[in-house]
């Protein structure tokens, strides 16, 4: 079992920054791929960024590219998401997810997931 807590979340001016975090606890956070997603009202559920389980491996979706950085501190149990140059149309609710699977991040089945950040990006 892994239990993730997400955090950072907030409004925040359209061509801001926002720093979202997830705490991993339970097995070991090396051993998981990590993903970060969002959902905005109305829509499906999107991949946002993808991370290996030692880093070695980023994955991102086209819409974020150049904006958004996934990084991970092992030591830490913690999973980032930088999102700079943020947009309205990145308002959601963002999730992060750990998959046993350490690459196509983009497309594994993600086994846990935490329980969601809001992120509103006013215009």
């Amino acid at each position: 079992q892994v239990q993730l807590v997400e955090s950072g979340g907030g409004l925040v001016q359209a061509g801001g920054s926002l720093r979202l975090s997830c705490a991993a606890s339970g097995r070991t956070f090396s051993g998981y791929g990590m993903g970060w997603f969002r959902q905005a009202p109305g829509k499906e559920r999107d991949f946002v960024a993808g991370i290996s389980g030692y880093g070695s491996g980023k994955y991102y979706a086209d819409s974020v590219k150049g904006r958004f950085a996934i990084s991970r501190d092992n030591a830490k149990n913690t999973l980032y998401l930088q999102m700079n140059s943020l947009k309205p149309e990145d308002t959601a609710v963002y999730y992060c997810a750990a998959t046993i699977r350490n690459s196509d991040l983009r497309r594994a089945m993600y086994e846990y997931w935490g329980q969601g950040t809001q992120v509103t990006v006013s215009s």
